[in-house]
């Protein structure tokens, strides 16, 4: 197994995009977007729309990918976290073997800022994210003016 890590430094092609996009949408499930929600979030990672860029990691195994994270810069630091952690998955049949926590260190380890992330109340995973010390100081509300 091995990570790699795109950022400013390691561009990622247009090849290897699809390949984590299509990845994420299958191994998010019922946490999931749309595949275009997926694809914009990862665009705006490698700087491929206007912002300010950020990480895709992903963990594979013989050219596979078993395990893909995508982080966005918010450029909003000293008041929200420098970072947030959009898209976290791992392929179906390698779960249960701590991957996800092998992800998540990974992820801390090389964001440059603090991190936040969003997680529904019911979702597994909410546990790991306290175990490595995530915490809800807030609770988000939202207005979405599309479904109004």
């Amino acid at each position: 197994m091995k990570f790699i890590t795109y950022d400013a430094f390691n561009r990622i092609t247009p090849l290897e995009m699809e390949k984590v996009s299509n990845f994420l949408f299958e191994h998010l499930e019922k946490y999931g977007d749309p595949k275009k929600a997926i694809r914009k979030a990862i665009d705006y990672a490698a700087k491929e729309r206007t912002g300010l860029g950020g990480y895709i990691f992903t963990l594979e195994e013989n050219e596979n990918i078993i395990g893909a994270v995508v982080i966005n810069k918010t450029g909003m630091d000293e008041y929200i976290p420098e970072n947030i952690l959009v898209y976290i998955a791992t392929h179906k049949n390698y779960r249960g073997k701590g991957l996800g926590k092998k992800l998540m260190q990974y992820t801390i380890d090389n964001c440059k800022g603090d991190i936040a992330l969003h997680v529904e109340k019911n979702n597994p995973a909410k546990f790991l994210y306290e175990k490595l010390g995530f915490t809800t100081p807030y609770l988000e509300m939202r207005l979405n003016k599309t479904k109004k």
